[in-house]
């Protein structure tokens, strides 16, 4: 997961190949709950890893169920059965309103203390209609902050009051579905004696998620009779029992974003469309009829079980005027393949925009207008005019205001036909339901416009640190060039092989396919740290004897250049911006005096308890400098258009900024809002 402040995509030419979903949020919190609900232990499988998860996982911890985790996608739940929650408690549940309304109803009705708070978002989020059907049934339940908002406090003090249940629940049905989930997800623990019955007041929105929470309570041994949409039965005796085992299906939300890549982007290389694993047209989530919509506006999909297949179709993409009332959350997605339709493409029956993570309805339309598009929007609805040509494209820099909707959707943004880049503002906004979402657009996303920033100078001058805390605020990949002779000579031995012209051969296959990878400040060679084992006086010797060797050179020329990976890449060396990025659009030739550099190596080798003379150390980087310079193959010198830097006199903190700010007048955007 991206945590860098913003993301910049580079323009993406196309995309093809797989991708594997997470878990669906909504399947995920509601098996949760019905199995602390439940009698019985409750494997939980496939379940999604994030920050709405999390919180219901913390919270079900705090009431007094036994949570254990196998891994981050498989639980068991002992459930608290007929025992009473703990408390008094205070959970925190985020900006998860799959949470915070089921867990309001429940608790109301098992009995206890609890104080229900979340991000300041949460406490904007409407809950009063639930409250108020609650307060129906004779639960206490009281705002700690503005009426009829999060925070909230239930009190029933000794025990639970005597329930009224000779009349119908009423809840309003038109603000958000999740006030009827809670209440269908909490009513079977009062329904002992006899049926308890819900009245929905007013057309009921997003019925598909309601189709959900029926078929898991089903799951769960609780079978609700159900006239239409507007009157629900729990019959008396209803008990919940484990089912044993329960897979979470893979989020059909979350298929949107790629469903629409398929759509809009053709494949570069020959390789045909987009194919999804983990969700497919007999999923029980309503989300999935997106598909229609994507068919609609021009997608060619196939799909089974378990997969689906997306390829363009049509193009441009056809307009389309559609009431979303069944896809609330993947109708964003529509938003923007509305970008790339001819006409003008009308979604209405949104209302439920407006209460969700952020205010959706205002902030698609402020964003969509930074790209280029006309855009009206109503209390329920939004219009959106794609630029008119390439040329009205602009790139922009996209706020994602503590949504991951708004950051998935406009990433696709990136294919645009301007070919302009996106930036993402807080990208770590997905983590809510799908933290992997950006490594998995760029496992299947295809450029030749990977951004590369170079950073060379002479040893110590402190360019490895600089480019790795520069790689870690962009989130870009990081190559430490000077580091792949090192390796490839303990691989290299490692494989039992002697390093010397006549292995030259099999040395330069051992260099090709380095297990290589930079991170967390370390040098991995497969799965193994060798961050010291490469510093050594043996590996730096058979280092030199295989940098004369010619084919080994090409080999790590290749392996370098493969470096150059979604979303960017800074490497660091002596010749990166000369002869391996001659064309990368930053380049930096880092330097600083003899004497300050022989300090900084003096300082680091006394840290780890190395002996060392300051003089000696001088001589030596001095003597280094001028064997790099006069060199036959790639002399340590300067790319003609490289920018200076003397770090001398500045900190590292200072310099990492100094280079950034020069990245960032490269960049066709103004700086990230701070926050």
């Amino acid at each position: 997961m991206y945590r860098t402040a913003f993301l910049d995509l580079p323009p993406l030419q196309g995309a093809a190949g797989c991708v594997q979903l997470p878990g669906s949020k909504s399947i995920s919190n509601r098996v949760l709950l019905l199995a602390a609900l439940s009698h019985g232990r409750t494997t939980v499988r496939d379940l999604l890893a994030s920050d709405d998860t999390r919180v219901m996982l913390d919270a079900l911890r705090h009431i007094g169920c036994t949570v254990e985790e196998e891994s981050t996608s498989t639980v068991h739940i002992t459930g608290l059965g007929t025992r009473t929650p703990q408390s008094p408690a205070k959970l925190f549940l985020g900006n998860a309103g799959t949470a915070m309304r089921p867990l309001t109803a429940a608790l109301a009705l098992l009995g206890g203390e609890f104080e229900l708070s979340g991000i300041a978002r949460m406490h904007e989020r409407p809950i009063g209609d639930l409250v108020d059907a609650l307060r129906q049934l004779g639960c206490q339940i009281h705002y700690l902050g503005n009426e009829g908002f999060p925070p909230l406090r239930i009190a029933h003090g000794a025990g639970l009051p005597a329930l009224r249940l000779d009349a119908p629940i009423q809840v309003r049905g038109d603000v958000s579905s999740q006030f009827l989930t809670a209440l269908l997800m909490a009513l079977p623990l009062a329904a002992q004696q006899q049926d308890v019955v819900i009245e929905v007041v007013g057309e009921l929105i997003s019925k598909p998620y309601i189709a959900i929470t029926l078929a898991l309570l089903a799951r769960f041994g609780i079978a609700v009779q159900q006239d239409g949409w507007q009157r629900f039965t729990i019959p008396a005796g209803s008990r919940y029992q484990s089912p044993g085992e329960i897979h979470v299906e893979a989020d059909a939300s979350s298929a949107s974003y790629f469903i629409a890549l398929g759509a809009i982007s053709a494949s570069v290389t020959g390789e045909k469309g987009i194919k999804i694993q983990g969700v497919g047209l007999d999923s029980i989530q309503g989300d999935i009829r997106f598909i229609d919509a994507a068919r609609a506006m021009g997608a060619h999909i196939e799909g089974g079980p378990n997969w689906l297949h997306i390829e363009r179709g049509s193009w441009p993409l056809k307009a389309i005027a559609l009431d979303c009332n069944h896809i609330p959350d993947a109708a964003m997605t529509l938003a923007v393949m509305a970008l790339y339709a001819q006409g003008t493409t009308r979604l209405t029956n949104i209302a439920s925009w407006r209460v969700k993570e952020t205010d959706r309805i205002a902030a698609m339309a402020t964003e969509l207008r930074k790209l280029g598009a006309v855009v009206e929007e109503g209390a329920d609805f939004i219009a959106i005019t794609a630029p008119a040509s390439a040329a009205d494209w602009r790139a922009a820099s996209i706020h994602t205001y503590d949504d991951h909707r708004v950051a998935m959707c406009f990433s696709l943004a990136a294919f645009n036909p301007a070919g302009l880049p996106v930036r993402i503002e807080d990208p770590q906004c997905v983590a809510k339901t799908f933290p992997d979402y950006f490594e998995a657009l760029f496992g299947v996303a295809q450029t030749t416009q990977v951004p590369v920033l170079c950073i060379d100078g002479p040893t110590a001058s402190g360019k490895g640190t600089v480019a790795a805390a520069v790689a870690q605020q962009l989130g870009y990949t990081f190559l430490d060039s000077g580091a792949l002779y090192r390796l490839t000579a303990l691989a290299t031995l490692q494989a039992g092989i002697a390093i010397d012209a006549d292995n030259e051969a099999q040395i330069s296959a051992i260099a090709r396919s380095l297990p290589v990878r930079f991170a967390d400040g370390k040098v991995w060679l497969a799965e193994a740290d060798v961050t010291d084992a490469i510093r050594s006086e043996e590996i730096g010797v058979n280092a030199s004897c295989l940098s004369s060797l010619p084919a080994v050179r090409s080999a790590l020329v290749a392996l370098q250049h493969s470096f150059a990976r979604l979303p960017g890449l800074v490497a660091d060396g002596r010749d990166m911006g000369t002869v391996i990025f001659p064309h990368a659009p930053l380049k930096v030739f880092m330097t600083a005096s003899a004497a300050c550099r022989a300090e900084r190596r003096y300082q680091q080798l006394i840290a780890k308890g190395i002996a060392a003379n300051i003089d000696t150390l001088r001589a030596d980087l001095q003597a280094r400098d001028l064997r790099d310079q006069t060199r036959a193959v790639a002399p340590l010198q300067p790319a003609p258009d490289a920018i200076p830097l003397d770090n001398s006199t500045l900190t590292i903190d200072q310099t990492v900024a100094q280079v950034l700010s020069w990245w960032q007048a490269r960049q066709p955007f103004a700086a990230p809002a701070k926050g």
